[in-house]
């Protein structure tokens, strides 16, 4: 009998989103889950990511899109980063075809949505189009209420306190 996957949905202003998925993706490779990790708007030449590392360490693939988000990139043409969201997209769909994995993290998508980059109805395609053995993860600030209303299981990671608001900087190995 194949499992059936769930859509699941991390976001709110709290530190953890990643951390979820990735501690999710450290799960499932130990019951021996095939796992692939999609991120959006993070560049790892810049912030080395830590998770990127470890998650390929691990077998996981790790493929990201839109790297050069606007908000750190001023230079970067908006219409280049949506090129680049949709190129995900068309990336999942690859993924869907082809049915190698048990897992799929879309980390950031929602922010690739609340910015603009992507559109409701294309990610909304993306969770319509889902295989029902795949657990489709989606994490990031600010999801649509009708991604939340789609999906199976929502965690709201919501700030309290956080070092940043004293103007501790990101900590390598804690924040990346």
């Amino acid at each position: 009998m194949r499992r059936r996957g769930l859509i699941q949905v991390y976001t709110g202003d709290g530190k953890g989103k990643t951390t979820a998925a990735v501690g999710l993706a450290c799960r499932a490779l130990g019951q021996g889950l095939a796992v692939c990790y999609l991120y959006f708007h993070k560049d790892p030449e810049r912030w080395e990511y830590g998770e990127h590392r470890s998650l390929e360490k691990l077998g996981v693939d790790v493929i990201g899109f839109a790297k050069k988000h606007p908000h750190f990139y001023k230079d970067v043409p908006r219409e280049e980063v949506r090129k680049e969201c949709l190129a995900g997209l068309e990336f999942i769909n690859k993924v869907y075809r082809e049915g190698r994995y048990d897992i799929l993290i879309l980390d950031e998508i929602n922010i690739s949505l609340s910015r603009g980059f992507l559109r409701e109805e294309e990610v909304l395609e993306i969770l319509d189009r889902k295989p029902d053995d795949l657990e489709l993860i989606l994490t990031g600030r600010e999801a649509a209420p009708k991604i939340i209303e789609k999906a199976d299981l929502v965690s709201e990671i919501e700030k309290i306190k956080h070092p940043y608001d004293l103007g501790v900087q990101s900590r390598k190995g804690i924040e990346y």
